[in-house]
C-alpha cells in the first residue's frame, strides 16, 4: 500500500481517509499507479521510501505520434531501420538515462505514414490500436506550422573545420549551419560525448 507523503500541503480534508491512504488492491487505485509507474518518474529515496512524479504537458495532447519502448536493441534499431524505408524519417537509438530504455518516436506525417503501413485493412490488432490509427488518417499539418528540415550528420570534414574555427560562429558561416548546431556539436567533440576522426582539442 502506499502511504501519503505528509510533506506535500494538504489539498484537501485528509482525516476521513482511512490510515491506508491508497490501497493498491483496490482496482482504481491500482491502475492509476501502474500507469503513473510507466508514465512517470519513479525514484528511490532512503530506506522504504521513493518518489513518484508525472507531467501533464499540452504536448502530451496536442501532437500526433507513434512510438515504440522496448528494451531490445535489435526491436530498435529494425524499427529505426523499417520506419525510414516507410517515412524517410531516420532516428537514432539510444538508451535513457532513467531506465535503460529505447523510446523511439516518430510524429506528424511520419506517424501518419508508419500509422498507415502498420495498421493496414485486415490486420492482426488490437481493436483499440486499430481504432487510434484510424483516428491518425485524417491529420493535416495546420497552416503556419513549419516543417522541420531533414537531419543532416555531421561529417569528419566538418568536425575538423568545426574545431579549427575561432568560434562557433565562425564556423557556422564556413558550413552552412545554424551558429547553435555548431555550437552544440563542438561541446559534444570537445567533452567527449560525440566520436569524431579529429583529435579532441581548440
Amino acid at each position: 500500500m502506499a502511504e501519503q507523503d505528509t510533506s506535500a500541503p494538504a489539498l484537501f480534508d485528509v482525516s476521513a481517509l482511512t490510515p491506508t491512504f491508497m490501497d493498491l488492491r483496490d482496482p482504481e487505485y491500482a491502475y492509476m499507479f501502474g500507469f503513473l509507474q510507466a508514465d512517470g518518474h519513479l525514484s528511490r529515496g532512503t530506506g522504504q521510501k521513493g518518489r513518484l512524479t508525472a507531467e501533464i504537458n499540452v504536448r502530451d495532447i496536442a501532437i500526433l505520434r507513434v512510438s515504440l519502448t522496448t528494451a531490445s536493441t535489435a526491436i530498435g534499431a529494425y524499427l529505426c531501420h523499417y520506419a525510414k524505408k516507410v517515412t524517410g524519417a531516420e532516428r537514432m537509438i539510444r538508451r535513457n538515462a532513467r531506465d535503460g530504455i529505447y523510446n523511439v518516436l516518430y510524429t506528424k506525417e511520419a506517424a501518419v505514414l508508419l500509422a498507415e503501413h502498420l495498421y493496414y485493412p485486415g490486420c492482426l490488432a488490437l481493436e483499440r490500436k486499430k481504432s487510434a490509427a484510424a483516428s491518425l488518417t485524417s491529420w493535416v499539418r495546420p497552416p503556419g506550422m513549419k516543417v522541420r528540415p531533414p537531419r543532416r550528420p555531421w561529417t569528419a570534414a566538418e568536425d575538423r573545420v568545426l574545431l579549427a574555427a575561432p568560434t562557433p560562429a565562425h564556423a557556422a558561416a564556413k558550413l552552412g549551419r545554424s551558429r547553435k548546431s555548431c555550437q552544440v556539436r563542438r561541446w559534444r567533440l570537445v567533452n567527449g560525448i560525440a566520436t569524431s576522426t579529429t583529435p579532441r582539442s581548440l
